[in-house]
């Protein structure tokens, strides 16, 4: 029976609900990433704070972690980066440009591409146009490293906090105590499942990309970090780094060198890595490391990552599977008080 008193309460409830966002709508991503990470390294977290005794360096453990395998390598790909964008110059861009206007003047519909898009006047414009992209990428960077340090802050605390941050989250939800910790428990597995294959695959094949490239001459630590963060997008990601190092390769080195690098980063990475070594890792992390039995197909987990990065960036790759998987938790739960509703009315 609803009383004054419950819809009282009820007002003044969802009143600090809507004040709390009004104040903490600018960290609203970090605390969600922060949250659902969390989720990911549950599991982990337990067995630190059962060998150190201590919630509070297992919560420091956990960040350090986090830090040396997700901003660092993001840190030192900025950094360095940077460093070498810089030094290519007007000169080094005419080569390539002329490289690929060789190659396509055989092919009838690349010739006219190449004659018109590769001219001296649009590649000026090219020129001007990524220097206003690295003003406007240099603003978001900082603004993304504001996220990082506010992601690991959060993540600091939810872990210290762990098992009664995860309670009060069971007793909010308006189900069973039963029903919202199988809900949390499939948002959580599936979380593990994506965060600890995505970094195995992404350290895979950034390591074979950047072992080829130090065997070449190049800076393979460098180009093995970026290609394992382009790897995280789908389908595309991994030519985002290879096309340009092939274009480079070819006019300040050999034909024979730019084949090689393409072949290997498409027959060996694209293909036998990517195509079927990776759903073997996966597999063996979800079944034989984690012991894993969420009933989500690997294929909408590839899914939701597409839609959560096209939508979110590179946070899109956790937020995308966790809405994806608690969005099929919540119809689960649903579909069963649905067909209990109906019962009842049969009867």
């Amino acid at each position: 029976m609803i009383t004054n008193k419950s819809i009282t309460i009820t007002i003044l409830f969802v009143l600090s609900l809507m004040g709390a966002y009004s104040i903490y709508k600018p960290f609203l991503l970090s605390i969600v990433v922060a949250m659902l990470l969390t989720m990911a390294t549950y599991n982990l977290t337990k067995k630190l704070i059962k060998y150190f005794n201590s919630r509070k360096l297992s919560a420091i453990f956990t960040s350090l972690l986090l830090i040396l395998i997700l901003f660092a390598p993001i840190v030192y790909m900025a950094t360095t980066g940077v460093g070498y964008i810089a030094k290519l110059d007007v000169e080094t861009i005419n080569e390539v440009t002329s490289v690929v206007q060789t190659f396509t003047q055989k092919i009838p519909y690349l010739k006219e591409w190449s004659q018109i898009g590769l001219s001296d006047e649009r590649i000026a414009g090219y020129i001007q146009e990524s220097t206003s992209y690295m003003t406007t990428a240099g603003s978001a960077g900082l603004g993304f490293v504001k996220n990082m340090i506010l992601v690991l802050i959060f993540y600091f605390i939810f872990n210290f906090y762990g098992e009664g941050f995860f309670d009060l989250i069971r007793a909010l939800m308006p189900v069973s105590r039963m029903k919202s910790a199988k809900m949390i428990h499939e948002v959580s597995s599936t979380m593990e499942v994506v965060f600890y294959s995505i970094i195995v695959t992404a350290i895979f094949e950034g390591f074979l990309f950047g072992i080829m490239m130090s065997y070449f001459g190049f800076n393979g630590l460098l180009l093995g970090v970026i290609y394992g963060f382009a790897s995280l997008i789908p389908v595309i990601g991994g030519a985002v780094v290879w096309i340009p190092v092939t274009l480079y390769s070819w006019s300040n080195m050999d034909a024979n060198t730019a084949i090689f690098i393409a072949g290997y980063s498409i027959v060996v990475i694209s293909i036998i890595a990517d195509t079927f070594i990776k759903p073997v890792i996966i597999k063996v992390i979800k079944e034989d490391l984690l012991k894993s039995t969420i009933e989500i197909n690997e294929i909408v987990i590839f899914f939701s990552i597409i839609a959560g990065m096209s939508t979110y960036g590179f946070w899109g790759m956790i937020l995308g599977p966790a809405i994806t998987s608690f969005l099929i938790a919540i119809t689960k739960v649903y579909i069963d008080y649905n067909h209990k509703e109906q019962s009842k009315l049969i009867t």
